[in-house]
């Protein structure tokens, strides 16, 4: 089975912010031998796509859209490379509302034919703790806001 990271995050403001989480996952996925795929940084076009959503909070609506624009992309690619599942891994953050992720997972698989969405809550039976032994172990870059703009801190 192969596997592949598909980083995709064309919400996350500034461009340096960006590049930084990027370089994250390229680290860690070398080690592990898992090929990682790069989608287009266009911040420009995700903030066209939640526009008249500036205003809104965590978790609101414009997270909503946010999660589906980038769920298509992921399912498309997908389809495209011939993977039958795909998950994100928003659903281990927190901040993030599970209800949202999963509604966008499955809206996204459902545009494709041969495409599903794994649902996963990788905050409860000891995920969130390995999650923490290897942000720790591997001495991660963290953040604490999503990646917005508006969300979390102003800039």
């Amino acid at each position: 089975m192969h596997t592949a990271v598909y980083f995709y995050n064309p919400n996350i403001y500034p461009e340096t912010e960006y590049e930084k989480r990027k370089a994250e996952i390229v680290r860690y996925s070398e080690i592990h031998g898992v090929e990682v795929i790069n989608g287009d940084y266009d911040y420009g076009f995700w903030e066209g796509h939640v526009v008249g959503l500036e205003d809104e909070p965590e978790r609101g609506l414009r997270c909503l859209e946010c999660f589906k624009m980038r769920m298509l992309a992921t399912a498309k690619l997908a389809e495209q490379r011939g993977f039958q599942w795909f998950a994100t891994s928003l659903a281990s953050s927190p901040q993030k509302n599970l209800q949202q992720i999963a509604q966008a997972g499955h809206w996204a698989a459902a545009q494709f034919e041969n495409v599903k969405f794994l649902e996963k809550n990788w905050r409860k039976d000891g995920l969130n703790e390995r999650k923490i032994q290897i942000l720790k172990e591997n001495d991660f870059y963290k953040q604490n806001y999503c990646g917005c703009r508006n969300i979390g801190r102003k800039t």
